[in-house]
């Protein structure tokens, strides 16, 4: 009788969970007793799932489980609700998305999780519920804990945040609707674009959070990357410039003039690199930060400058910069961040620089 009682509640949990969860939304202050059946179901949800120092979880139970939560819409509830979750709950939650998109069963014919496969497949939105997370201090982290597991997973996760434009309720772009190189371009108007203020405005463990997702997701997929900032190339880096490069926060200006210059130094983007240096509006920018009063910024503004006078292939526009700023860059360049006297690299490259820019001959007339 004890086995047939554990059994029925294992395969119980994710229903009682979800009526429960409904129960929040529809409550304007959530009572004691339904915050705290569902912080012990969403324990022994994790237990069954993750199983504790003493006992290994049981392959069936937890097969059972995410069947469940699967056929219950549990993943999307959570994902909606874990900011109306208590502190530990959100930690509960946290541990069951990624235990639940990493189970694989037994003999499974099937590469991937059962989860994962339903999720984008079939209900992308949770993937979008947990980037909306970033929109609520309380729920960031867990999200963003749970985003990145998936980023590393799956380059399908990446392309639907990429490319979906949903608004609030309405149904998400599933894998099987997105051609990465002949869909529609990009509005500006969908989640990947909300990493912006998201990063830019948001309290600092928010802002941190976001930008540590955004980095994932801009550098671990690369081919989908590339292809998709080549052709969003306007819009991607007129909102890159102006919300995160001129931030007037230091740590997300300096992150983020950093991993610019990471990105147009990696081969994958060689592309993107050249069309990004043929600007003069975005060689003015970086100059700009040659000119900063804080050391670490002039420094990673440097490694995005040496891209522009490097390339054997200048644009007039930028050509026209360089000679004009000539005698200013060469009065400039001698005694710039000259305390780095241990970092070799960076006084060769300032060195090659300076004689660049002495080389460069009169305009084309």
């Amino acid at each position: 009788m004890a086995f047939l009682f554990r059994q029925k509640t294992k395969t119980d949990l994710a229903k009682p969970a979800k009526e429960l969860l409904l129960q929040l939304w529809q409550s304007v202050t959530p009572s004691q007793k339904t915050e705290d059946e569902l912080a012990k179901l969403l324990s022994q949800m994790k237990v069954i799932l993750q199983g504790t120092h003493d006992t290994e979880s049981s392959p069936e139970q937890v097969a059972q489980l995410v069947n469940s939560m699967i056929q219950e819409d549990l993943l999307y509830l959570l994902a909606h609700s874990i900011r109306l979750l208590p502190f530990e709950s959100r930690k509960d939650c946290q541990s069951i998305f990624s235990y639940t998109f990493r189970f694989k069963p037994m003999h499974s014919l099937s590469p991937e999780p059962p989860a994962l496969t339903h999720v984008v497949h079939r209900r992308p939105e949770v993937i979008v519920e947990l980037c909306r997370g970033y929109g609520y201090q309380e729920s960031a982290m867990p999200c963003g804990v749970v985003l990145r597991e998936l980023l590393k997973q799956h380059e399908d996760v990446a392309s639907i945040i990429l490319h979906d434009e949903s608004r609030e309720k309405e149904r998400a772009i599933s894998i099987d609707e997105i051609d990465p190189s002949h869909g529609p371009l990009q509005s500006g108007d969908g989640v990947f674009w909300n990493f912006f203020p998201w990063i830019d405005g948001g309290a600092f463990e928010v802002s941190t959070d976001a930008f540590t997702t955004f980095r994932e997701l801009l550098t671990r997929h690369k081919a989908l990357v590339a292809i998709y900032l080549e052709r969003n190339f306007e819009l991607f880096f007129s909102r890159y410039n102006s919300v995160l490069v001129q931030s007037n926060s230091y740590v997300t200006k300096r992150q983020s003039i950093k991993l610019l210059g990471e990105t147009l130094l990696d081969r994958a983007n060689y592309s993107i690199m050249t069309q990004y240096v043929e600007s003069g509006e975005h060689l003015k920018i970086c100059m700009t930060l040659l000119k900063d009063d804080r050391k670490m910024v002039q420094y990673e503004g440097f490694h995005v400058f040496k891209v522009f006078v490097a390339n054997p292939h200048k644009s007039l526009p930028v050509q026209r910069i360089l000679v004009n700023n000539r005698e200013r860059l060469l009065r400039f360049l001698p005694t710039f961040l000259e305390d780095r006297t241990e970092d070799e690299q960076f006084t060769d490259e300032k060195s090659f620089l300076i004689r660049q820019i002495e080389s460069m001959g009169p305009l084309p007339s």
